[in-house]
């Protein structure tokens, strides 16, 4: 059997209205009523009815954090970040995942919507953020996350991918190597059009030095593998002698191509180096150079902003928020 509100009320030999205020305003209780009410919950196992306390209030208790992909370990640390910031707040988040895909985050935009979220925390697939412009005028506050919008019209959370980028390639030229390949995924990925950038600006800056860019489908270890496996098919004098990938899935996967499925040696033969830092990246066969992105960091700082818009709509607040990258360089690079 449901307990109801009314069946609280009835055993706590209070008014309904009462055991409304000891569940949502209990300083207007006096504690002796607020602990008969809240015995009469424990004894009865009363489960409070959230949705109806959504509509009446017409919020809820959640934020939303849309990501690209929830599978990688960057944006899974992202959203431990803001799950850490939110719960401090007494508040949750609620996940959705794009798939690097402009429906599906339209689809979640509108689901989230409809729930009646706080705010939304999202990281675009693309440029167009006309979806996003319409959840903040409808009066649901968004904070993008590891992007920036140039216009400055929403509150973001990023990394200057462009300095990442620069960093990764100038180190690898920094090493000797002149024939650098850029594996990244669709161009459309802000930050994959960041980093590209970053390189391009790197290689500008020693004589001699070119850059090859591979553009493949998803930012994933399979397709990292699969450029991998382009790359070792050829001859050594077509081959590039480093590698600079978009994200360390990619990197990954192509270290694979390159030590499992071949007799190329890294960084001998080709140097590597990725783009997040995961975890992952310092236990690979051969530990992987990368870029740090304070992944954690950025999910609690997004949140923060996203609250105080929440709190203060329009209000003098900081509301820009760009980190500074990181080189670490292991042995895929130092050899």
């Amino acid at each position: 059997m449901v307990v109801s509100v009314r069946d609280v009320a009835a055993a706590a030999s209070v008014s309904v209205g009462t055991v409304s205020n000891v569940l949502n305003r209990p300083e207007k209780v006096s504690p002796a009523t607020v602990e008969r009410v809240t015995q009469a919950i424990e004894e009865l196992g009363f489960v409070r009815n959230d949705a109806a306390r959504q509509l009446r209030a017409g919020r809820s208790r959640s934020i939303a954090l849309i990501v690209l992909d929830a599978g990688n370990p960057f944006f899974a640390e992202v959203a431990r970040g803001a799950e850490d910031r939110a719960a401090e707040a007494g508040m949750s988040v609620l996940l959705g995942n794009s798939d690097e895909r402009s429906d599906r985050e339209d689809a979640y935009v509108e689901l989230f919507r409809e729930q009646r979220v706080n705010g939304v925390l999202v990281t675009p697939v693309d440029g167009d953020l006309g979806r996003l412009e319409r959840l903040r005028t409808g009066g649901v506050p968004v904070v993008l996350v590891d992007h920036e919008d140039s216009a400055r019209a929403f509150g973001s959370v990023s990394v200057d991918d462009v300095e990442g980028g620069y960093l990764a390639v100038s180190h690898l030229l920094s090493t000797g190597r002149r024939r650098v390949a850029f594996i990244g995924g669709p161009g459309s990925i802000r930050q994959v059009a960041d980093r590209l950038e970053g390189a391009r600006r790197a290689i500008a800056e020693v004589p001699g030095a070119t850059l090859e860019v591979i553009e493949m489908s998803a930012l994933s270890v399979l397709q990292g593998r699969e450029a991998g496996e382009l790359l070792r098919a050829r001859t050594a004098a077509d081959r590039p002698d480093a590698v600079f990938a978009a994200n360390d899935l990619l990197a990954v996967g192509a270290l694979q191509a390159f030590t499992l499925m071949s007799d190329l040696k890294v960084p001998r033969d080709i140097a590597l180096i990725g783009y997040d830092d995961i975890d992952f990246a310092s236990a690979t066969v051969v530990p992987l150079s990368s870029i740090r992105q304070p992944a954690h960091l950025i999910g609690y700082t997004a949140v923060d902003l996203l609250l105080k818009d929440i709190e203060a709509p329009g209000g003098e607040h900081e509301r820009t928020v760009r980190f500074q990258p990181e080189l670490v360089v292991r042995e895929s690079t130092a050899g």
